[in-house]
């Protein structure tokens, strides 16, 4: 991480989230900075993939109440 252009902010974890992080971080010679980037970079790059596929689906035109019974009562289904 480019320590010139990060920006500080406060975070608080539960205890045992914080230890676990703490072991993390010193078993892989990595700052808990660094993985705490790469696991929201990873949800954000997550969220982008899920609001790509969700534009990319095909949707039914969208029919009023009232069209939708005209067409029915039309084609004598009711």
């Amino acid at each position: 991480m480019d320590k010139s252009k990060a920006k500080q902010a406060s975070i608080y974890f539960d205890e045992n989230i914080h230890k676990a992080l703490r072991l993390k971080a010193a078993g892989t010679n990595r700052s808990i900075s660094d993985i705490v980037n790469e696991a929201v970079k990873g949800l954000l790059a997550e969220d982008q993939k899920n609001l790509e596929a969700f534009e990319a689906q095909d949707y039914e035109p969208v029919v009023s109440y009232e069209d939708l019974l005209n067409d029915l009562k039309s084609e004598g289904k009711i």
